[in-house]
């Protein structure tokens, strides 16, 4: 990756998103095939929303990870990062040859994201529930520096039970944080099933706005309505947060895992595994067709 910066809205048509999407639901498998077990789902119903972060959205320095006007992105949920770390090195914050360390004795990649180990990573995750409050502190300090970042952080749905992300909604409609941008991966399921069986959450919307931030609701694996919520967003200058509320399913793109409560940790088998492939790099190639055709 050369010494340059990404600008936001950069250009990417949907078919390329895709594409991207479907490329990090298959780096995630092998990822996991090395670990030896490993959260495919919380990656699936996010992958069209790291694909447009990463590959059209934020402000990027790769080449200079901690360059201060970079947009910031924190992963609450942070298990999904084994879906990240191939689209960071993808973009040049780490070589491609870390992947196959991924959770190794010795390995900066783990489970979780660890910002003091892993390039690109802005917060590091464990404990479900605080990177909200930290995206709160980083738009605050961008106000104090007069810096124009986003910083966005992504939430799963079940990690709405902790107190500590509606302290953080409070904080921000207060401070009038219109440069911070939470996006609610709204996949209807956390570790123990049905988020309104174990402990409802809705109506998320409602919710947000009655915390005082600017809500839309969009098809969370829908690459055009992302891109259009992207391009949405006021003014790093505005004073209301922003709530996305990202309408996927846990598991999507590979069939018998779609909303199937028995994979949000685990490990393929041999015959598992290539189905889930298959079904991947067929779709992929589909894309691939329609790439080629529209760049002819």
């Amino acid at each position: 990756m050369p010494d340059t910066i990404l600008e936001r809205s950069r250009p990417a048509t949907a078919d390329e998103l895709k594409w991207r999407a479907d490329w990090i639901r298959l780096k995630t498998i092998e990822l996991v095939a090395v670990a030896g077990s490993g959260h495919y789902t919380s990656v699936f119903s996010c992958a069209e929303l790291f694909a447009a972060l990463y590959y059209r959205e934020l402000r990027l320095a790769p080449h200079d990870p901690t360059w201060p006007d970079r947009d910031r992105f924190l992963l609450g949920k942070g298990h999904a990062a084994i879906g990240l770390y191939p689209v960071l090195a993808d973009l040049g914050y780490f070589p491609a040859e870390w992947l196959e360390t991924y959770s190794r004795l010795g390995s900066p990649l783990g489970d979780h994201p660890d910002m003091r180990k892993v390039p690109g990573i802005d917060f590091s995750s464990g404990s479900i529930g605080h990177n909200l409050s930290v995206g709160v502190g980083m738009a605050l300090a961008a106000r104090v520096q007069r810096r124009d970042y986003r910083t966005f952080v992504m939430t799963g749905d079940a990690e709405l039970n902790e107190g500590q992300v509606w302290e953080a909604a409070m904080a921000a409609s207060h401070f009038r944080l219109g440069n911070l941008v939470a996006i609610i991966d709204r996949n209807q399921m956390g570790l123990d099933g049905y988020t309104e069986n174990v402990m409802a959450v809705e109506p998320i919307a409602g919710k947000w706005e009655a915390f005082g931030w600017r809500v839309m609701s969009i098809e969370g694996h829908d690459v055009t309505a992302i891109c259009e919520a992207f391009d949405s967003l006021p003014a790093t200058d505005s004073e209301q947060p922003t709530c996305i509320v990202a309408l996927t399913r846990k598991g999507a793109g590979v069939s018998f895992m779609d909303l199937a409560l028995d994979w949000h940790l685990g490990f393929l088998g041999p015959v598992d595994r290539e189905d889930a492939e298959v079904e991947i790099t067929q779709r992929m190639a589909g894309y691939e067709s329609r790439i080629k055709e529209f760049a002819s």
